[in-house]
């Protein structure tokens, strides 16, 4: 994993200085920004910040910012759903990289508040199989599963761009990668930004 240094931000206030590491300042702005791989820590802070910024104020806009190559299935239908869930209305912003389960993540944003940079790219393909290893049981139950969980975001893309689920499931059988515009033209998101939005967060 690649380590860098997380900038702090510091703020001048009446009472003096005040020192914030940089994804704190943009929580006070409303924006969740993930840019990781999905797993279930990351899904476990994304949904903390979701329920915090609703319980604050339901009915202003949470933007969340994505640059992600994917990661697990149930930890994206945790954010997917909490998504969904929330009084909030919910933004999508995808710069950099969308790719696997973060498209969906992408598609889950509300009607027309869904956007991508000029240069960005999103990837829709078959979720991950986890591993061949076990008995024949076992693997017979894992193939269950996958065929469940891909049958489940088929369905969810779906309702979010308006394709049919058989032609998700043949646009997903390889991976399919689409530019910011694309995107745009296959439903994934509904503008592509060159610059903020006035009234975007």
């Amino acid at each position: 994993m690649t380590q860098y240094t997380i900038p702090n931000v510091v703020e001048r206030t009446p009472q003096g200085e005040r020192a914030y590491d940089v994804y704190s300042r943009l929580l006070a702005e409303r924006i969740v920004f993930l840019g990781t791989e999905i797993d279930d820590g990351v899904a476990n802070v994304v949904i903390a910040q979701l329920l915090h910024l609703e319980s604050a104020n339901p009915e202003r806009e949470i933007a969340v910012y994505l640059n992600s190559p994917g990661g697990s299935v149930t930890s994206l239908m945790a954010i997917y759903d909490t998504m969904t869930f929330v009084q909030s209305p919910i933004s999508t912003f995808c710069v950099g990289q969308a790719a696997s389960t973060a498209a969906v993540l992408l598609a889950g944003g509300d009607p027309g508040r869904r956007f991508v940079l000029e240069h960005a790219r999103v990837l829709l393909g078959q979720p991950a199989s986890g591993g061949t290893q076990g008995t024949v049981s076992d693997l017979s139950l894992r193939a269950k599963e996958m065929l469940r969980i891909r049958s489940q975001i088929e369905e969810v893309l779906a309702a979010h761009t308006g394709h049919s689920v058989e032609r998700l499931r043949a646009d997903m059988d390889r991976d399919k990668v689409f530019t910011a515009h694309e995107a745009v033209a296959y439903g994934l998101a509904d503008r592509v930004l060159e610059r903020r939005l006035a009234a975007a967060a």
